[in-house]
């Protein structure tokens, strides 16, 4: 049975990644580069783990009409780290998300650098919103947003990645 349920989530993980596929990744629109985690609209998020490293992946969502990114990226310390794509202090400028370079996270409004290790850490400042691991469902295979926090954090993007 499970090994049936995991050829399920992996079939509609490939569909779902083919449909994004098709479609602008917001990737191309932030400047990151597109992830190969699958886009999501008005549903929870779900991360494949075997597609976070230390390059960050920045996941496309739309909720209610709202378009938003999510960082996925692990830490030095090999633990798994998630985040708004965009900025506790600059989030309404317009330019308050990220784009990494090298080993850190660049704010795009003020140019804070943000290492990976502090991603859903350090609260308050110049810092991507956290998801930590209270905030999130998490299994050995796949991390796992839910649709109501992504809802949530709707306000944060109305002016989102627009200069």
């Amino acid at each position: 049975m499970k090994k049936f349920l995991l050829l399920i989530t992996a079939i509609t993980m490939l569909i779902a990644f083919l449909a994004a596929c098709s479609g602008k990744q917001s990737g191309e629109e932030s400047g990151n580069e597109p992830s190969n985690a699958v886009a999501a609209e008005d549903t929870d998020v779900v991360i494949d783990k075997s597609l976070i490293s230390e390059t960050a992946i920045f996941i496309p969502v739309t909720v209610d009409e709202t378009k938003m990114e999510i960082i996925a990226v692990k830490a030095p310390d090999g633990t798994l780290r998630t985040a708004f794509n965009t900025c506790q202090v600059c989030y309404d400028s317009g330019r308050g998300y990220y784009k990494q370079d090298g080993d850190v996270l660049v704010c795009q409004n003020c140019g804070n650098r943000f290492k990976m290790s502090q991603v859903s850490v350090e609260k308050g400042s110049c810092n991507p919103v956290g998801i930590s691991e209270d905030m999130r469902t998490e299994t050995d295979l796949q991390i796992t947003i839910s649709l109501d926090l992504l809802k949530q954090a709707v306000p944060l993007f109305a002016n989102w990645n627009k200069s």
